[in-house]
């Protein structure tokens, strides 16, 4: 069902947990405010969101190499101490994200990150594209936004679907980790490279053979 930007806020200001956690709760509770509180907790969406302020300076650096040095990932996660970042959990966590990285390609980590230019002409695209399949210019600006939310989703790694649970954003997952590792974890930054990228070359798609690899 559809949830209002003012339920949605209500439960926010509840819990702590992110607008898009507390929208997809309210869907599934049916617009129930009670019941949404509920599945954040039981998701520990709240627990996370309540130590998202702390600092993490610990942590370490990933890198992944993927068909015989075709590409390759670096990404550094912080957590609050040492001892964490010792953590199994933790470190399977990381080298998730880092495989993550190398099969799903996200150029930015989270929306805020797109420059103003990209988005502009993101938007300008989508403007012409939904005009041209002529559609009503009175809810053009609103069939932008939506199909821009699929595009933050497409290159914004935070709210990629994790390739190891394509139901869950990459953001919830490190929500998940941060419940039941009791510490606040940050994806700070990464790069990832591909071999030849940006030479003409024969087309291959690595990322579908990472991605091969997931699945097996």
């Amino acid at each position: 069902m559809a949830v209002s930007a003012a339920a949605v806020k209500e439960l926010r200001e509840k819990t702590g947990a992110g607008m898009l956690d507390c929208k997809k709760a309210l869907e599934e509770a049916n617009g129930d405010l009670t019941k949404a509180a509920e599945i954040l907790r039981e998701k520990g969406l709240s627990a996370a969101a309540n130590k998202a302020g702390r600092v993490a300076t610990e942590g370490m650096i990933e890198s992944y190499i993927h068909a015989g040095g075709k590409i390759g990932v670096l990404v550094e996660v912080n957590s609050e101490t040492d001892f964490v970042a010792k953590n199994e959990q933790f470190r399977t966590f990381v080298r998730d994200v880092a495989l993550h990285i190398a099969a799903s390609n996200p150029k930015f980590l989270r929306r805020d990150e797109v420059p103003q230019e990209a988005l502009d002409k993101e938007r300008e695209i989508l403007t012409n594209q939904a005009l041209n399949e002529g559609k009503p210019e009175k809810i053009v600006e609103k069939i932008v936004e939506g199909r821009l939310a699929k595009y933050y989703e497409e290159y914004c790694l935070l709210e990629q679907p994790f390739v190891k649970d394509p139901d869950k954003t990459v953001e919830e997952v490190l929500k998940e980790n941060i419940a039941t590792i009791g510490e606040n974890l940050s994806i700070r930054r990464f790069v990832r490279f591909e071999l030849g990228e940006g030479l003409e070359k024969k087309q291959e798609n690595f990322a579908e053979e990472v991605m091969s690899q997931v699945k097996l």
